[in-house]
C-alpha cells in the first residue's frame, strides 16, 4: 500500500467516524435530549416530538443520497464530501449550543429536528462518497480491503460516542451531565470537523473521476440514469433488496437492537451495557477489514451470504442466551413462573403505539397489556371470552375497565387500576421477577461473548459490502446509485429496526417476539442474493 493510498483510506475513513460519532450522540443521549427538549409539552406531542427527532435523521438519508449522489457523479467525489461533513458538523456543534424548551419554548424541538434532518441528509451523501472514493483509488484485488476500512466507521463512531460520554458523565457526576454536561460531547465535536476539514482539503480527486471527466463522459443526468433506465433500476432494486435490507438489519440487530434490549427489556444498569457493548466492538472491529480482505480472493457474496444465514438461525438462541447471562433472575422467573394474558381478541388494541398514553387504552386487556409491557414483562397470549385476566404462576388477577370522565379516569376506575398494577407488581416480586438485573449476577464474560458474536455477524454482512456495491454500478453514476439503496437499505430497514420490534414485542407479548423483524428481512435478502445478485470482486470499475 502506498503512502498515497494510505492517506486516502485515513482521511476517508476518519472524516466518516466522525460522522457517525455525530449521528450516535443523538441516540446515545436521548433519554437527556427529550428532558431538555421535549419537557414542556403534553405527553402526546412529546413522544411525537421524540419519535420524529429520532425518525428524521433515518427517514431524510435517501434524500441525502439523491442530493449529494448526483453532485458526486457531476461535480466530483473530493467537494461533494467536503460539504457533507461541514454540514454534519456544524449541525452537531449547533445542537450542543442550542437552547432548551425552558429557553425558547417549542422553537427549540423544532430546531432540534431541523438540525437532525440535516444532519441525516449529510450522512446520506457521506458514506457513497466515501466508498466511491477509496474504492477507486484501490488496485484491482485490493477493493474489498481498502473499502473495509470505511466500514469499520460506523462501529468506531458508536464506539467514540460511547467512549466521550462516559468520560465526560463519570467526570461531572450524573446531575451535573444531565444538567448541561451533555453538551460537551456535541462542543468537542467542532474540533473533529477542524480536523476532518483540513485533511480533506489537501486530497485529491479520485483517479477513475478524474479519467472520466478528462474523457468527457461524466453524467449530466445522473438521476434519470440511474433510476430512469430500467438496466440500471434493476441492478439499484437487487442491491437494496438482494444485499443492503440485510446488512441493514443485522447491523442494526447486532450494536443497537442488542443495547436497547440489554437496557430496556433486561433492565441492565446503563452505563454497564454501554462498557460491554464497547468491549464487545473492540474485539470484533478487526474482522471489518478481517472479511473485507477474504472478500478479494473468495468473493463478497458468499461472505455477505453466510452472515445472513448464521444471524437468521442463532439470534433466538443467542437472545435467550443474553437473558440468562446478564439477567439471570429474570430467566429463572420466567421459567418457573410464566406469564399469561387471557383476554378477548376484539378488546385488544395495538400496544406498540409509540404515541399513545395509559389513558387511551381503556379495555381490561389493553390495560393489562399495557402495564405488562412498560414493566417490560414477557407474556404468553391464549384466547377468552370475559374481562381481561393475568396468570402469573398459579395467580390470576383480573385485569379492570377504564372509564374516562373529562379527560381522565374517574375515581372509580383509577383506584380499581391502581389496585390492578399493585397486586401485579406485587406478584412479580414474590415469583421472583426483577425490578432490575442484579449487577453481581450479570456474567460479564458470557455477555461480552455473546454481544461480540452478534457483531462478528456485523462485520460478516457490513465487511464487503462496499466493494460490491462499488462494483456493482457504472463509473459515471456509482455515487447516486450505490447511495439511494444503501441509504434506503440502512436508513429505514435498518433504521426503523429498535422502534418496528419493540412495537412488536409491546403487541404480542414476548419480549423474543421484534426478532422476527430483522430474522424476516435477512431471510428475504437471502433468497434474492443467492438466486440474482452476481458476484462482483474480479470486475474492472474503470471498464464501465
Amino acid at each position: 500500500m502506498t503512502g498515497e493510498e494510505k492517506k486516502v483510506i485515513f482521511a476517508s475513513s476518519l472524516g466518516t467516524v466522525f460522522e457517525w460519532y455525530d449521528f450516535y450522540l443523538y441516540g446515545s443521549l436521548a433519554a437527556i435530549i427529550a428532558k431538555q427538549f421535549f419537557a414542556g409539552l403534553d405527553p402526546t406531542s412529546a413522544f411525537i416530538f421524540a419519535l420524529l427527532a429520532f425518525a428524521a435523521g433515518f427517514i431524510v438519508r435517501p434524500f441525502g443520497a439523491l442530493v449529494f449522489g448526483r453532485l458526486g457523479d457531476m461535480i466530483g467525489r473530493k467537494y461533494t464530501f467536503l460539504v457533507t461533513i461541514l454540514i454534519m458538523g456544524l449541525s452537531t456543534f449547533i445542537v450542543g449550543v442550542l437552547p432548551t424548551y425552558a429557553s425558547i419554548g417549542v422553537l427549540a424541538p423544532i430546531i432540534l429536528i431541523v438540525l437532525r434532518m440535516l444532519q441525516g441528509l449529510a450522512l446520506g451523501g457521506e458514506y457513497g462518497g466515501a466508498a466511491t472514493y477509496v474504492a477507486e483509488h484501490a488496485p484491482h484485488g485490493k477493493r474489498g480491503a481498502y473499502t473495509s476500512w470505511i466500514q469499520t466507521t460506523a462501529t468506531l463512531g458508536l464506539f467514540l460516542s460511547l467512549i466521550v460520554i462516559l468520560l465526560v458523565r463519570n467526570a461531572l457526576g450524573e446531575e451535573e451531565f444531565a444538567s448541561w454536561g451533555w453538551r460537551i460531547p456535541f462542543l468537542v465535536s467542532i474540533l473533529l470537523l477542524g480536523v476532518s476539514v483540513w485533511i480533506r482539503l489537501s486530497m485529491n480527486e479520485s483517479p477513475a473521476f478524474q479519467k472520466m471527466k478528462a474523457e468527457g463522459k461524466t453524467s449530466k443526468a445522473p438521476l434519470t440514469e440511474s433510476f430512469g433506465q430500467w438496466k440500471n433500476l434493476k441492478i439499484v432494486l437487487l442491491a437494496l433488496f438482494g444485499l443492503v435490507a440485510g446488512q441493514a438489519v443485522v447491523w442494526y440487530t447486532g450494536q443497537f437492537y442488542a443495547l436497547f434490549f440489554l437496557t430496556s427489556v433486561l433492565k441492565v444498569d446503563a452505563s454497564a451495557a454501554n462498557i460491554m457493548i464497547a468491549i464487545a466492538l473492540l474485539i470484533a472491529t478487526p474482522f471489518f477489514v478481517i472479511f473485507g480482505s477474504l472478500s478479494d480472493k473468495i468473493g463478497r457474496k458468499p461472505i455477505i451470504m453466510l452472515g445472513l444465514l448464521l444471524a437468521m438461525l442463532t439470534y433466538f438462541p443467542l437472545f435467550k442466551a443474553l437473558t440468562n447471562a446478564a439477567n439471570p433472575d429474570l430467566a429463572a422467573a420466567q421459567a418457573a413462573n410464566s406469564v399469561t394474558v387471557t383476554a378477548n381478541p376484539a378488546e385488544c388494541s395495538f400496544g406498540g403505539n409509540p404515541v399513545a398514553r395509559d389513558i387511551d387504552f381503556r379495555t381490561s386487556c389493553d390495560i393489562a397489556k399495557r402495564y405488562l409491557a412498560q414493566q417490560s414483562v414477557s407474556y404468553e397470549n391464549a384466547a377468552g371470552t370475559g374481562p381481561a385476566t393475568v396468570k402469573i404462576g398459579e395467580k390470576v388477577i383480573a385485569a379492570p375497565t377504564g372509564n374516562v370522565e373529562g379527560g381522565k379516569f374517574d375515581a372509580t376506575s383509577a383506584a380499581a387500576i391502581a389496585a390492578f398494577k399493585k397486586e401485579v407488581s406485587a406478584t412479580l416480586k414474590a415469583d421472583g421477577y426483577p425490578a432490575k438485573a442484579d449487577p453481581a449476577k450479570v456474567n460479564w464474560p458470557i455477555t461480552i461473548a455473546i454481544l461480540t458474536v452478534l457483531v462478528i455477524y456485523v462485520t460478516m454482512v457490513y465487511g464487503p459490502i462496499a466493494a460490491a456495491l462499488v462494483e456493482m454500478f457504472p463509473t459515471r453514476i456509482r455515487y447516486t446509485s450505490m447511495s439511494l439503496p444503501y441509504h434506503i437499505g440502512n436508513g429505514w430497514f435498518g433504521g426503523m429496526l429498535p422502534t418496528i420490534s419493540f412495537a412488536m414485542v409491546a403487541s404480542n407479548g414476548n419480549m423474543y417476539y421484534g426478532l422476527w423483524y430483522p430474522i424476516v428481512i435477512a431471510a428475504v435478502t437471502f433468497v434474492i442474493g443467492v438466486l440474482f445478485v452476481r458476484e462482483t470482486k474480479d470486475v474492472d470499475i474503470y471498464a464501465e
